[in-house]
């Protein structure tokens, strides 16, 4: 089952999340493709400024690949100094095009 993956908080700004994709491609100028996450299972990824704040969101194949990138991705953002906690849940429908 698909899980949903949303992050927001005061501490996640457009900064941040730019320094974040630097430290996960190694410096490269950014997440193009699903390839390009250091784990497999993402669906889809979207991030951009809404009125509550800046904001992430993910679709994952698997609680388990959410989980996966959830631990590699855990250290960056403790060391970028985001402490909001991501919301996640099981997904009813995913429709891709």
């Amino acid at each position: 089952m698909s899980v949903v993956l949303i992050h927001q908080g005061p501490s996640l700004t457009q900064k941040t999340y730019e320094e974040i994709v630097r430290k996960l491609t190694d410096g490269e100028t950014g997440l193009k493709s699903p390839s390009d996450w250091p784990v497999e299972g993402l669906l889809m990824h979207v991030a951009g400024q809404s009125p509550q704040g800046f904001r992430v969101v993910d679709v994952w194949q698997s609680r388990e690949a959410c989980d996966r990138f959830g631990e590699f991705l855990a250290p960056i953002l403790q060391e970028v100094g985001v402490d909001a906690q991501p919301e996640t849940y099981e997904a009813h429908t995913f429709v891709s095009a």
